[in-house]
């Protein structure tokens, strides 16, 4: 092989693991990601059933759906 074959297969090489790092980097941080965003579509049904429940004690409709008083 010739130096002009080998410094363009190791350049190859190189970005090669350069590729193979941010893929894993970035793998990783979808994994932490997706765990958030489950983490935060429970807090989110758990506020949503506790609104229903205090809205279904009180009898009364929540403010942002009352009608202005001027209406």
């Amino acid at each position: 092989m010739d130096k002009q074959t080998q410094e363009r297969i190791e350049r190859l090489e190189v970005a090669v693991a350069h590729l193979t790092r941010q893929t894993d980097d970035l793998s990783g941080i979808v994994a932490r990601q997706e765990g958030e965003i489950a983490r935060l579509a429970r807090r989110i049904g758990l506020l949503m059933e506790r609104e229903a429940e205090r809205e279904a004690e009180t009898g009364t409709i929540p403010l942002a759906d009352q009608r202005p008083p001027h209406w």
